[in-house]
């Protein structure tokens, strides 16, 4: 296949981001994975109790390991996302952390989402678990509100096209643990047919119960120590892990024409279920792993031998490991140099098994291992697994830090995931081209406007505080132009109500700007100045030669902790109507605010008549309830109704 072939049907990955255990971005996951930390640990006694259930004995209703991977599943910035307390609590936290993730990634990208509006991008999300739906519904029957409508899982993917307004297709894709590795299949497929300009891709997991760890012990399937030991000989099977992870992928032609940070190139894929080849449906097969990766090679015009590295599906299991890596050292040792092996390894290693979101994972960092040019450690391998034919297959799983081999052309690595539904997938990705490199500075010693922006004072400082940090000596925007930083923050973010403008010709004039420690008169200008006051800039003309996009720091989140029987205002005093506000209202009010305007729609309604039921003590007419327009009929009704009480 030519080159050009090759390039047309491409896809770049723009922007990532993700929250693991132990990293809250791709760039804390990168050190994480550098520096081979193991970020599994203890079960969070708000998840279950491991304790009372742990037993490393298998059988029913025990629970072979007390640790895995986790993350803080109920943070969360309620607020700039227009949510009320009481809707915060009440929506699964992975629809929750998809919002905030999926944010991160179109910053990374820069893509700024309010431009994104009615546009035709796609939503893809591999997802396999409705935990908090069904943590809800075990509560009984009056548990079984009308807000649990909202956590169905087809609802995270809509979630995303409806806060975003995103047009395009919004799919979830439950092929249990290949689940966001065949997401990403499904939007290269839309893309390159022309359904989709953009695609958001996501994988989530929060393991919030255990019962797939029960059923998973009594098979004897379940890691003791809650590790993933990928290749060794004493593998003992499956250890969970939480995991949040969104790419946001564009055609590479448009990439390239848009000026986007190409972080790496998908250059094919392919799908396949093991049908008949295995001995029962949950069992994997060879000959099913075998016909993918040649499938993905074939539509990514890449010949096998060429692959660098795979960043493996790489479960531990005894069973499932032997199987994996003899395929890959069919495949793609075929034809290898004897003195350049393939290098295979596993993110689970360091993170445990993010299950419908650990396709994803893999990816994110197949991706950071292009862009650093290296690969790291795969952990707890200290015996290789016997049942794999090392002498023969030309496989090396590193133990220590690798550098990728440095040939005439872009690295290639390989992601792999295979699910307990059979269906197995493999992405194949190149290292991107280095953008083209300016000798130095456009214009030294010009004065720039950096803009700022967020959606609550809080965040604006905090954010400013980020910018700060990132434009001393030593903090990575060191590494950019400052016409590029001002260009990138002023073009590529969406800007905000609450706002900041600071101007200057150096990156430490800038930083002291922020941080209100410049010595000298302040400077400014009519662009700062009209920005400050909230008025629209017209950045392309204030850039007239425009400029590069570069990374910047995200958005700084305020958030707080929403979890169920923890709400924080719900004993405080007050009367029926300030709590009835407190609780529901998602924006700022008076008397004569109508409760539609500040968020309490029909829904809220709904949970209200509940719980003023149950607050006031005698029964609410909800046709009498949904009478009320305004804010000031809403107190006048309440104090009637505490009358009665």
């Amino acid at each position: 296949m030519k080159k050009s072939d090759v390039d047309a049907r491409s896809v770049a990955v723009i922007g990532m981001a993700c929250r693991l255990p132990g990293a809250s971005g791709t760039d804390e996951l990168w050190s994480l994975l550098r520096d081979g930390v193991d970020a599994t640990g203890e079960t969070p006694s708000d998840r279950y109790d491991a304790d009372a259930l742990h037993d490393p004995r298998p059988g029913p209703g025990k629970l072979a390991s007390r640790r895995a991977g986790y993350v803080a599943a109920a943070d969360f910035d309620a607020e700039f996302f227009g949510m009320s307390p009481t809707e915060a609590v009440e929506l699964d936290p992975q629809q929750r952390l998809l919002l905030m993730t999926a944010w991160e990634a179109l910053e990374d990208a820069g893509r700024r989402p309010d431009l994104l509006a009615g546009s035709r991008t796609g939503v893809f999300v591999g997802a396999a678990r409705t935990d908090y739906l069904e943590l809800a519904l075990r509560r009984g029957p009056q548990a079984a509100t009308a807000a649990q409508l909202l956590n169905f899982r087809s609802l995270l993917s809509a979630r995303l096209s409806h806060f975003f307004d995103l047009r395009g297709p919004s799919v979830v894709v439950d092929t249990a643990c290949s689940s966001s590795l065949t997401a990403v299949h499904q939007a290269v497929q839309s893309i390159r047919a022309g359904e989709s300009p953009l695609a958001l891709v996501a994988g989530v997991n929060l393991t919030l119960r255990p019962d797939e760890g029960l059923a998973m012990t009594a098979a004897g399937s379940m890691a003791a120590d809650g590790r993933s030991r990928f290749g060794d000989a004493d593998a003992d099977g499956h250890a969970p892990s939480d995991a949040v992870a969104v790419v946001v992928l564009k055609p590479l032609a448009a990439a390239l024409a848009d000026g986007d940070r190409i972080r790496a190139v998908i250059q094919g894929s392919a799908v396949g279920n093991d049908g008949g080849t295995s001995d029962s449906v949950l069992n994997p097969s060879l000959t099913g792993q075998l016909e993918v990766l040649r499938w993905a090679y074939e539509d990514a015009g890449v010949d096998p031998a060429d692959v660098d590295y795979v960043e493996a599906h790489g479960s531990g299991s005894p069973a499932l490991d032997p199987l994996e890596l003899t395929a890959l050292g069919e495949v793609l040792g075929r034809g290898r140099p004897a003195d350049r092996p393939l290098l295979v390894g596993s993110v689970k290693t360091n993170v445990g098994h993010a299950e419908a979101a650990g396709g994803l994972a893999g990816l994110i960092k197949a991706v950071l291992c292009l862009e650093h040019g290296q690969v790291p450690p795969s952990l707890h391998l200290d015996t290789p697994n016997p049942r794999v034919d090392w002498d023969r297959l030309p496989l090396v799983v590193p133990r220590t830090l690798q550098h990728l081999p440095d040939r005439d052309r872009p690295a290639v690595v390989g992601v792999s995931g295979q699910g307990s539904s059979a269906l197995n997938a493999h992405v194949v990705l190149r290292r991107a081209d280095p953008p083209g490199v300016r000798a130095r500075e456009p214009r030294p010693g010009k004065a720039y406007v950096l803009p700022l922006s967020a959606r609550t004072p809080a965040a604006l400082t905090a954010l400013a505080r980020r910018y700060a940090d990132y434009l001393r000596p030593g903090g990575a925007g060191g590494a950019y132009f400052l016409r590029d930083i001002c260009f990138s923050a002023a073009t590529r973010r969406q800007h905000h109500p609450y706002r900041l403008a600071v101007v200057g010709s150096s990156h430490e004039e800038l930083a002291a700007a922020l941080t209100g420690t410049r010595t000298g008169p302040v400077r400014t200008c009519e662009a700062a100045d009209r920005y400050r006051a909230g008025a629209d800039v017209d950045w392309e003309a204030e850039f007239k030669k425009g400029g590069t996009y570069v990374p910047l720091p995200l958005y700084a989140w305020q958030t707080e902790r929403y979890w169920p029987g923890e709400e924080q205002h719900s004993d405080d005093g007050g009367d029926l109507s300030t709590w009835v506000l407190r609780e529901h209202a998602r924006t700022g009010f008076d008397d004569g605010s109508t409760l539609t305007e500040i968020g309490i729609d029909s829904l809220a309604r709904l949970r209200i008549v509940v719980e003023l039921t149950k607050r006031s003590g005698r029964e609410v007419d909800p046709e009498e309830f949904g009478r009320l327009r305004t804010v000031g009929e809403l107190r006048a009704w309440t104090r009637t109704l505490e009358a009665a009480a």
